[in-house]
């Protein structure tokens, strides 16, 4: 039987083209978008779903299961970014980060997870990030939202595993997407006394993007994750130096780390 797989943000970016590609090996799948366009050339089918709205979540799992009787795979990749200085940043905007990166992915896991105990098998993939591993400047807020990602993942492993379902937390480093036109990004302030350095930052973290890996690497893992019987907790998906910065942080003494950290932000 071919694997029916949920993706979540696939409407554009890495949700997208991991949704595209398990398609075309085969696969059974599913996207969600908080707005999706569908077009004829899909190859796979998109269901307009909010992951922060609880019924919303509801219908698009049942609609699956209505369909398919199964799910096999939930692909928990919606997100979204925000920068800022943490002084300066909203608690309104912070909240809405969590609900989505770190609540909402909650909420479907919630919904999933009885389906794939019933038929004690499944596989959850958690997209964290490497930025999730590192307290980056003027990225506290999305750093944390996706560590707190990757604890969970840890946690909901232990706590599942006797069902047959297998827990992964897949983080990506720097992706050629359109992330940078959708995450929320606070003024630049001109009397703000981060003016000069969130600008800098800001713009080295769009220029980051724009020379990031193709979006077709990561699809391409997660189908092999897909195909393993026991994969791995963890799962790193970057360039060599964006790995290496999280072998760093684990051997440097923290304060000679942070100032890794704020000489490459020329901080």
């Amino acid at each position: 039987m071919k694997k029916v797989v949920l993706v979540t943000g696939a409407s554009s970016g890495i949700g997208k083209k991991v949704a595209e590609y398990l398609s075309e090996q085969g696969l059974i799948v599913y996207g969600t978008g908080r707005n999706p366009i569908i077009t004829d050339s899909m190859t796979y089918e998109l269901i307009p779903l909010d992951i922060t709205d609880s019924n919303l979540i509801n219908k698009a799992v049942n609609y699956v299961i209505e369909m398919e009787g199964q799910l096999d795979v939930l692909i928990n990749n919606a997100g979204k970014g925000i920068t800022g200085p943490i002084e300066e940043l909203s608690m309104e905007e912070i909240k809405a980060n969590f609900d989505t990166n770190f609540f909402g992915l909650i909420n479907i896991t919630q919904a999933v997870l009885p389906i794939m105990r019933k038929r004690q098998s499944g596989l959850i993939i958690n997209i964290s990030s490497i930025a999730g591993y590192l307290g980056l400047p003027y990225r506290g807020v999305y750093s944390a939202s996706k560590s707190a990602v990757s604890i969970l993942t840890e946690a909901l492993s232990t706590e599942v595993k006797q069902f047959g379902i297998n827990i992964v937390d897949v983080a990506p480093g720097d992706f050629i997407t359109n992330i940078a036109n959708g995450r929320f990004h606070a003024p630049v302030l001109d009397n703000s006394v981060y003016k000069n350095d969130y600008s800098k930052v800001l713009k080295q973290m769009n220029d980051e993007v724009d020379t990031g890996l193709e979006t077709i690497i990561i699809a391409k893992a997660i189908y092999s994750i897909i195909n393993k019987k026991n994969p791995k907790l963890h799962y790193k998906i970057g360039k060599p130096m964006q790995k290496f910065s999280i072998v760093l942080k684990r051997i440097l003494p923290d304060r000679i780390y942070e100032k890794l950290i704020m000489n490459h932000y020329k901080l």
